[in-house]
C-alpha cells in the first residue's frame, strides 16, 4: 500500500486460504487490525494466529450474512478502512453439463457476494470521504477458456460493474477502488478447478510450472496500488488480455488444442 496501514482496519475476504491469506498476514504485518471473512474455520484459525487478526466466519453469498458481520467488525475493531475482497469459488465444467443451479450459486458468491460486500460498506467510506477497496476480479473476465464459462461470466460481471463503479464515483468521492485481474494462481483455489472438469490449459500451466506464484501476485498488486492504478494486471494478465482482444481466433485456437 502507498499509505501506511499503521492503525487502520482492514477487512479480507477469502482470508482462510492462499492471496487472501497472504494479503491479510501482510496487512497485519504493516500494523494494520485486519478481520477476515470465509467459511474455512481451520484456515481461519491458521490465519487468525498472526498477531492483529480477527476471524469472522461469513457466507459471502449471504447479503444477510454480510450485513451482519461487518456490523460486528466495526463494534469490535471500528469503521473499515480498507477492503480486500478476494473470496470466490472457481469450478470447472463445461456448459453443457453445468446446472442452472450450480450456475445460479457461482454468480450469488462470485458476483452479487461482491455486490454485497461494496454496498454494505461503500456508503460508509463515502460519507467518511475516506476508504479504499481492493475488488478481484479477473483476467478470466476477458481472456476466456473452455470448461470455465460460468466463471468466466461471473468475473466478466465483477470486472466490468467495478470499473463502470470507479469511473461513476471518480469526480464526487475521495474513496479509492482497484480492481485487479489476476491470471490463474497457485492456490488452493486452483485445486477448485483441478477437481472437477479441468481445462486443459490449466493441467498444463500446473505441470509446467507456469501457475503464478501467489507472494509474487500480492506484490504486484501492492505495486500497483502504491501507483494508484485503477486496473491492475499482476504478472501474464495485461498479455492474455492483449492476445484475446486482438487475436480472438488463434487465442481459441490454442486453448482448445489443451482439450486434445
Amino acid at each position: 500500500m502507498s499509505e501506511s496501514m499503521q492503525g487502520k482496519v482492514a477487512l479480507v475476504t477469502g482470508g482462510a486460504s492462499g492471496m487472501g491469506q497472504i494479503y491479510a498476514r501482510r496487512l497485519a504485518a504493516q500494523g494494520a487490525t485486519v478481520a477476515i471473512f470465509d467459511l474455512n474455520e481451520e484456515g481461519m484459525a491458521e490465519t487468525a494466529a498472526t498477531d492483529n487478526i480477527t476471524a469472522f466466519r461469513c457466507d459471502i453469498s449471504s447479503q444477510s450474512d454480510i450485513q451482519a458481520r461487518i456490523a460486528e467488525v466495526e463494534a469490535a475493531l471500528g469503521p473499515v478502512d480498507l477492503l480486500v475482497h478476494a473470496a470466490a469459488l472457481m469450478p470447472a465444467h463445461a456448459l453443457a453439463d453445468h446446472s442452472v443451479e450450480k450456475v445460479e450459486f457461482l454468480f450469488q458468491v462470485n458476483f452479487f457476494g461482491t455486490i454485497y460486500m461494496i454496498k454494505t460498506l461503500l456508503p460508509k467510506m463515502m460519507e467518511r470521504d475516506s476508504g479504499t477497496m481492493v475488488l478481484f476480479g479477473s483476467i478470466a473476465g476477458y481472456a476466456f477458456v473452455p470448461k470455465m464459462g460460468a466463471y468466466c461470466a461471473t468475473k466478466a460481471a465483477v470486472n466490468t460493474y467495478v470499473e463502470c463503479l470507479q469511473n461513476e464515483i471518480r469526480a464526487t468521492s475521495a474513496v479509492k477502488i482497484h480492481l485487479v485481474c489476476p491470471p490463474a494462481v497457485n492456490t488452493a483455489l486452483i485445486e477448485q478447478t483441478i477437481s472437477t472438469d479441468t481445462p486443459g490449459s490449466i493441467l498444463q500451466a500446473q505441470s509446467s510450472g507456469r501457475l503464478a506464484d501467489p507472494e509474487k501476485m500480492i506484490d504486484a498488486i501492492e505495486k500497483g496500488l502504491a501507483k494508484g492504478k485503477d486496473v491492475i494486471y499482476p504478472g501474464e494478465a495485461r498479455l492474455l488480455q492483449i492476445w484475446k482482444i486482438l487475436f480472438p481466433k488463434l487465442w481459441w485456437k490454442t486453448v482448445l488444442q489443451f482439450e486434445k
